[in-house]
Formats: C-alpha cells, sequence, structure tokens
C-alpha cells in the first residue's frame, strides 16, 4: 500500500528508522514490539508499562544483543537512545517527550491514561496512535482537534476493526458507490447479562482476562468499535444497539439492505454487525450506473442491485506498523473522528441496583455498553460511556435501565471528563 515497503527499505538502507514509543507492554503492546522486529525502517525504542518487568519483558522476543537501559530519567534515556540503546521504564512521559521519537503508541487499556498519554504527545509534537477505541469514542474529535493543531497525526490502529472497515469504506466511497451498511463479524456469542465471574473458565481456558472477554460476550466492544467506525464515516446506528443479524457471508447482502428489497435496514448509510461471519468486516455497496453493475457482473460480484465487499481477517496489533509507516511517510492517518461525534456509547444496567454504589468498567458486573445516535443520546441526557467508571448513582435503578447523567454523580476531577467538557462545548 502506498508502496510503504520500498519507502522502508529505503528507510532502513539510510539508517534512518521511524522511531518509536510504547506505552503499555501488555499482550497488544508485546506483539507490537514482536512484529515491529521484522519490519524494516521502523525500531521500537521505548517501552513503558506501570511494570518494569513488563516493560522489560516486552523485548522478550528481540535480538539478545540489544542493549536495554531501566530509567525513569529523561536526559539518561535520550543518551542511551542516542548511542543505539532502548529504553525499558515506567514513566509514560519519556516516549511523549524524548526527541527522537516521533511516533507513540498508547496500548495501555486505560482511558483515562489513553487521554492523558495522548494530551501530552499532541503538545510535544509528537504522532499519536490510539489503541483505546473505548477513548477514541469518548474523546476522539478534541484529541484528533488538538493533533491538527499540533501539526501531527492522530489515528487509530491498523489491524483493529474500526481501521479495516474505514479501508473497505475509503475504497468504496473513493469510487464513487452508494455505500449501504459497514459492520463486522461477531465472533463470540451474545450475552448481555454476562459478567467476568460468569466467563472465569472460559477465560482461563482461552488464557485471557476474563474482563476483556466479558467486553466481547456482552456486546460492549461490538458497540465501542462501531461508534467508532460511526464517528469516522457520518454513518449511523440504524437502530439503538444495532440490528446484529445472524447472517452468513453470502447473505449479507440480502440482510443488511433497504426493507423494500426485503432486508432489515430503515435507512442507508448504517453501522452493524453480524452474528455468525466471523473473523472479518464487510461492506454492502450498490451502483445505479448500468454500465459498472455489468461490469460487477463480469468480476464475479454477483448480480446485485447489492454487492458485497469483505475483508475476512484483521490481524490486530500484527498490523500496526502499517500505521506507522502510514503516519511518518504519508501524514495519514488509519482512521480518526471527524469534527464530532455522530453516535454516544450509552450505558444499560445488567442488574437492579441501589443508590450509593459506584458504577465499574466496560466488561464488569454493572452495566453493558450499547450504541446510540448522538443527536438522541444528547436529547435524551444519556451518560457517556467513557465517564461512566467511578460515578456515584443517586437514585435506584433497575435491570436494563439506560444510565442517564441526572442519575450519577460524576467523577469530575479526571482529565477525561475535562477534556469531554471541552469537546461538548467545541465540536457539537
Amino acid at each position: 500500500m502506498y508502496e510503504i515497503d520500498s519507502k522502508l527499505d529505503e528507510l532502513e538502507k539510510r539508517g534512518n528508522p521511524i522511531k518509536v514509543g510504547l506505552i503499555g507492554a501488555g499482550q497488544m503492546g508485546s506483539e507490537i514490539i514482536t512484529q515491529l522486529e521484522k519490519v524494516k525502517g521502523i525500531r521500537i525504542v521505548s517501552v513503558v508499562d506501570i511494570s518494569l518487568e513488563k516493560a522489560l519483558a516486552g523485548y522478550k522476543y528481540l535480538k539478545k544483543d540489544v542493549e536495554i537501559v531501566k530509567t525513569n530519567n529523561l536526559k539518561e534515556a535520550e543518551k542511551a537512545i542516542g548511542s543505539g540503546k532502548k529504553i525499558a521504564s515506567t514513566n509514560y512521559k519519556l516516549a511523549t517527550s524524548l526527541p527522537q521519537i516521533e511516533v507513540v503508541i498508547e496500548a495501555t487499556g486505560s482511558i483515562e491514561m489513553g487521554a492523558l498519554i495522548a494530551l501530552d504527545a499532541i503538545n510535544n509534537k509528537k504522532h499519536i496512535i490510539m489503541m483505546s477505541v473505548e477513548c477514541d469514542v469518548t474523546v476522539g474529535p478534541i484529541l484528533r482537534k488538538f493533533a491538527e493543531n499540533a501539526g501531527v497525526i492522530y489515528s487509530l490502529a491498523a489491524g483493529d476493526e474500526p481501521s479495516a472497515i474505514i479501508e473497505l469504506y475509503r475504497f468504496a466511497n473513493a469510487l464513487g458507490f452508494t455505500v449501504i451498511a459497514v459492520g463486522k463479524g461477531k465472533n463470540n456469542p451474545l450475552n448481555i447479562y454476562a459478567t467476568p465471574e460468569i466467563l472465569e473458565e472460559s477465560s482461563r481456558k482461552r488464557n485471557m482476562n476474563a474482563v476483556r472477554l466479558c467486553e466481547f460476550v456482552d456486546g460492549s466492544k461490538t458497540a465501542i468499535e462501531m461508534a467508532a467506525v460511526s464517528n469516522a464515516t457520518g454513518f449511523v446506528p440504524d437502530i439503538r444497539g444495532m440490528h446484529g443479524a445472524n447472517s452468513k457471508i453470502d447473505e449479507i447482502t440480502k440482510i443488511f439492505c433497504p426493507k423494500k428489497d426485503g432486508g432489515i435496514l430503515n435507512n442507508i448509510g448504517v453501522v452493524d454487525f453480524a452474528i455468525g461471519v466471523h473473523p472479518g468486516v464487510f461492506l454492502v455497496f450498490t451502483t445505479d450506473n448500468q454500465k459498472i453493475r455489468e461490469a460487477l457482473i463480469q468480476r464475479n460480484m454477483g448480480y446485485g442491485p447489492y454487492y458485497l465487499l469483505y475483508r475476512p481477517y484483521h490481524l490486530c496489533s500484527i498490523e500496526v506498523p502499517l500505521t506507522i509507516a502510514q503516519i511518518a511517510i504519508y501524514g495519514e492517518s488509519s482512521g480518526h473522528p471527524m469534527g464530532k461525534l455522530t453516535s454516544e456509547c450509552i450505558v444499560i444496567t445488567k442488574k437492579n441496583m441501589k443508590a450509593g454504589e459506584i458504577l465499574d468498567g466496560v466488561g464488569e458486573y454493572c452495566y453493558r455498553v450499547s450504541i446510540e445516535r448522538m443527536d438522541i443520546a444528547k436529547k435524551e441526557n444519556f451518560l457517556p460511556m467513557g465517564l461512566t467508571k467511578g460515578s456515584k448513582l443517586k437514585v435506584d435503578v433497575k435491570k436494563d435501565t439506560i444510565i442517564t447523567n441526572d442519575m450519577v454523580k460524576i467523577q469530575d476531577d479526571t482529565t477525561l471528563f475535562h477534556l469531554r467538557k471541552i469537546q461538548d462545548n467545541l465540536c457539537s
């Protein structure tokens, strides 16, 4: 794509690779570090984690002759990188402020830390790759605005489903097709009342954090990812929560099309998901040009009027090097929100709750995340998902209740809260 491979080869030959700082050395972070070992023209020079042991472990699969310096001191880190060494640290400000670093990858999994890291990176004129889609759907528009003002790029990460869908959308939109729907396949059984406790055995078998697994099973992750796509394209959920129809690949164009043609959609230009289509992402398009329809038949795209683009894989963190190159070489993102939110992530209780209870995080016990059009969410005063954790209930609420802002005392001393307030004022 865009001759990225040859451009990276040139950087490698010139001895001037793109230097990257990674914050968060968990599963995704460690995969990025390992994959970059195979990529010419890009170097991870600093790995930061709240645990120094995890930061060091992130380098496990690199060449054994690599020297790693453990430090939280900026000058010491700068000197070490200048002499060809790598840094392991617990101080995220090293990655966001070291002069050699061009691109910062946020992979902490924390919405609040994602906001802090992005702000600091942008302030230091570093490009930022946001792997926390939860942070993006909360304050992505204002972070992108700040990045543009600073002359740097704010981007979602290649390999994640939102950017894979956006890739299909950019392709179809550039060719002038009418895009009917974009979506993802859901590869976990849907249980909107799932909790980490229920999934404990399953998560152990899959060597996966139970909270993270629960975020997928209860539908929260799907809503969050499709909200990111909505905010990047202007497409909307056709109904609250989306349809989430059962489908096979060869049925997608018959299901995700307007009702007048036998499908389920009330509108076109929508985000949705399909249960039974996985892994992968899809796009349904049409064209009213008879000549192009004939050409599509010749290319084995079917007889229409609706046609399918399907990407049968997304490699998550393994693809992140492409975003690094896309940003540093071409000044382009792999996906980013537009000037304001198109969709909001809202929260719906999983159980009866009492006044005084503190709401927990996504994928835990209190609520699941759903998606709604931003104009409706604003009118109904729905509490944004990103501001939910740590909020205190003022009233009793029943199971299956959408939490509104007036039901809670929001934790208002966080960077995330203040960013969202600025965004609501400037980007609405």
